[in-house]
């Protein structure tokens, strides 16, 4: 159960970690073989590109989860908490719908790699593991989202105020 919590509070971290790791290390190599040996390769610039996908889609999750994605909240300063999580519960179940339809066709896409065997350019691997970056980020939305709507409801129910993530700018 412990691990479960870990990974639950830590799963994104993790994961960008790695990837950003991953981009800065593959970066950094880049320009030194380009400055230093007039060289560089495909698969360094097909990294880089790919890294900064599962980026992009980790880190949509991770904003869901923290409530840190772009909104326009200067109504929700005026409301009350009830209302207020009403508000917070209509978006995260619009979020789910769009959610919904980008993995289906994202899926798709990936579906479609699949079939015809499609290869990345420089790598020569399939090209399935770097498309899957996008229902990866929309299935840890997803769940991010399925969270946040629990804990809206039963904080709406306790009369608690909903939690509104951290802020970026105050």
């Amino acid at each position: 159960m412990q691990v479960l919590q870990t990974l639950n509070r830590n799963a994104e971290r993790w994961l960008l970690l790695i990837f950003y790791t991953m981009l800065v290390a593959t970066m950094f190599i880049e320009v030194l073989r380009r400055e230093l040996l007039s060289y560089s390769s495909i698969w360094g610039e097909e990294i880089v590109r790919y890294s900064f996908i599962y980026l992009a889609w980790i880190g949509a999750a991770a904003a869901v989860k923290e409530r840190g994605h772009i909104r326009i909240d200067v109504i929700l300063h005026y409301v009350g908490p009830r209302t207020k999580a009403v508000i917070y519960l209509f978006g995260d179940l619009v979020m789910v719908a769009v959610s919904v339809v980008a993995l289906y066709y994202s899926y798709e896409t990936v579906h479609v790699s699949a079939k015809f065997g499609s290869v990345t350019d420089g790598l020569r691997i399939s090209r399935v593991w770097f498309l899957m970056a996008v229902p990866v980020g929309f299935a840890l939305v997803l769940l991010r989202l399925v969270q946040s709507i629990l804990r809206d409801i039963a904080d709406l129910r306790a009369g608690r105020p909903v939690y509104e993530g951290d802020k970026l700018f105050d």
